[in-house]
C-alpha cells in the first residue's frame, strides 16, 4: 500500500457509504452480501466483512437476525437550544435545556445522596468522599428520549435548605439559577465543554441507539463568586439532534 492510500476495506465502505447518501442504496434496503461484496470490489472475505463492520460501527446499517443487514433510516437532525443560565421566572431544567421544544417536552428525575468520585470532587472544588446530591434526568420530545443528564450539587451548599432535592419543595424544578437565589448564593458564571464519544450501553439503551452510535457530551458547571455550586453531563444522541448556542453580545 502506497503513501496516503486507503485500506482496503475503507474504500469499500466509502463507496457503499456514499451510495446510501446519495440514496442509491435507500432506507430498508438490504446491503449486498459479503459474497456479492466480494465479487463486485474484488476484495477478500475479510475486507468485505470489514467495510461492513465499519457502516455498521457508523450506525448507517443495521443486522437483522437471520435476514441480513439493511440500510436503516436516516433520522433528519433537530436543533437542541441551549442560552446560558438566564434565570426566567418559572424556568424549569427542560426549558433552559432545551427552549425550542419546551412544549412538548416532558422529563423524568431521580436524585439521591452520594459520595462525590475524585473526578466530580474535582469538578465541584470539593474533597473526594464529600456529600453530593445526584438527579439523573431523561429528557423526552414528545414522547421519544432525546437527552440524559446527571447533575451534582455539593450538600456543602444545599444540604438542609428547601432546594437540597432539585425536583421537590417550594422551588423544584424551577433550575439551578433560581433555586440557588432563593438561599443566596447568585450564580454569576456558567461553563460548558463540549464534546462527543461512544455512547455507554446504558445510555444508547435509554437512548434509543445501536452500540457504537456516538453521543455529545455537555459538560457543565455553575459558579457563585468562583465556587462550583453544580456541575452536570448532558448526553444528546449526535445522530437525531444538533445543539445550538444562543450567546449574548455584550
Amino acid at each position: 500500500m502506497t503513501f496516503g492510500e486507503q485500506p482496503a476495506y475503507l474504500r469499500v465502505a466509502g463507496d457503499l457509504r456514499k451510495k446510501i447518501v446519495d440514496g442509491s442504496l435507500p432506507p430498508h434496503t438490504r446491503l449486498p452480501s459479503q459474497a456479492r461484496i466480494r465479487e463486485e470490489y474484488g476484495v477478500s472475505d475479510t475486507v468485505a466483512l470489514e467495510a461492513r463492520k465499519v457502516l455498521m460501527a457508523e450506525g448507517l446499517v443495521e443486522g437483522r437476525s437471520g435476514s441480513g443487514t439493511y440500510v436503516r433510516e436516516r433520522p433528519v437532525p433537530r436543533r437542541v437550544a441551549r442560552s446560558g443560565y438566564r434565570p426566567d421566572s418559572g424556568a424549569t431544567p427542560f426549558r433552559q435545556e432545551q427552549a425550542d421544544f419546551a412544549v412538548r417536552g416532558t422529563w423524568e428525575s431521580h436524585s439521591r445522596q452520594v459520595e462525590a468520585s475524585g473526578a466530580i470532587a474535582e469538578r465541584l472544588a470539593i474533597q473526594p468522599g464529600d456529600r453530593v446530591m445526584c438527579t439523573n434526568y431523561v429528557y423526552r420530545d414528545g414522547g421519544e428520549a432525546m437527552m440524559l443528564s446527571t447533575s451534582w450539587e455539593p450538600l456543602a451548599v444545599t444540604g438542609r435548605t428547601p432546594v437540597m432535592l432539585p425536583e421537590e419543595g417550594p422551588l423544584g424544578g424551577m433550575g439551578v439559577v433560581e433555586r440557588m437565589a432563593a438561599i443566596d448564593v447568585i450564580v454569576d458564571n456558567v461553563t460548558e465543554e463540549v464534546g462527543a464519544r461512544p455512547g455507554l450501553a446504558e445510555e444508547l439503551l435509554a437512548l434509543g441507539g445501536v452500540p457504537g452510535h456516538v453521543v455529545v457530551v455537555i459538560q457543565r458547571t455553575f459558579y457563585a463568586s468562583g465556587r462550583p455550586v453544580e456541575t452536570a453531563d448532558v448526553v444528546v444522541p449526535a445522530d437525531r439532534y444538533r445543539i445550538a448556542y444562543h450567546l449574548p453580545v455584550k
